[in-house]
């Protein structure tokens, strides 16, 4: 099974840290902001592969057919054009409102093909400690957020994306964060309205644990 950025994900852990320990030798201290991963990234393989498909996504904003057109050009071209597309939103700017949605009526899991996402969470290994402070929390100063826009206006979408059930809406919009089923794919900071999600890492390297792969 093929993974796809594990390769790229791993090569630039390994920069970070031989940055981190190169700063340390030169006596950096708290606080201190260091240019030698950025340099160190874009002086490796990873930048190179990287800026190489650095359309490929963007040229799908415009629709299917866009994006696969441009694709067959990339074989072509390798990357190697000379411009580069630009996003003008971010994701969560792009989340479309409730009112100018229709609602998908999906059938209920049948647990042969189609399965409940809590049912299938094991299957992760997720794991954080009981005791140890939530990593997803509200940020201040945005706590009538989730209520009044999330849930108001977007019909709450991260119950939706979010494969593992953390965020959990009740009939008044109030708002369950369940933290400790989170596998750490980072949507909710991405897509969330309102970026009103503040995600840190969790205590003692809790998380998935994705063994049989």
């Amino acid at each position: 099974m093929f993974i796809q950025g594990t390769h790229t994900a791993m090569k630039t852990g390994m920069l970070a840290a031989e940055a981190a320990v190169a700063d340390i030798n030169d006596g950096a201290q708290p606080g201190h902001v260091s240019s030698k991963y950025e340099h160190a990234v874009k002086d490796s393989w990873v930048h190179k592969e990287l800026y190489g498909v650095r359309n490929i996504h963007p040229a799908f904003k415009t629709g299917l057919f866009s994006g696969l057109g441009y694709g067959a050009f990339w074989l072509m071209s390798k990357g190697r054009e000379p411009w580069t597309f630009k996003w003008s939103q971010e994701d969560a700017a792009r989340t479309r409102k409730q009112a100018k949605c229709k609602e998908v009526a999906y059938p209920k899991p049948d647990g042969k093909l189609t399965f409940d996402l809590t049912d299938q969470l094991p299957l992760t290994g997720v794991d954080h400690e009981a005791d140890q402070p939530s990593h997803l929390k509200i940020k201040p100063g945005m706590e009538k957020v989730p209520k009044e826009v999330s849930f108001g206006q977007y019909g709450g979408p991260e119950q939706r994306f979010c494969p593992a059930k953390v965020y959990e809406y009740d009939d008044k919009g109030n708002l369950t964060i369940n933290a400790q089923n989170c596998i750490h794919c980072k949507t909710c900071s991405i897509k969330t309205p309102g970026h009103f999600i503040q995600w840190t890492v969790p205590e003692g390297g809790g998380g998935p644990q994705y063994g049989s792969m």
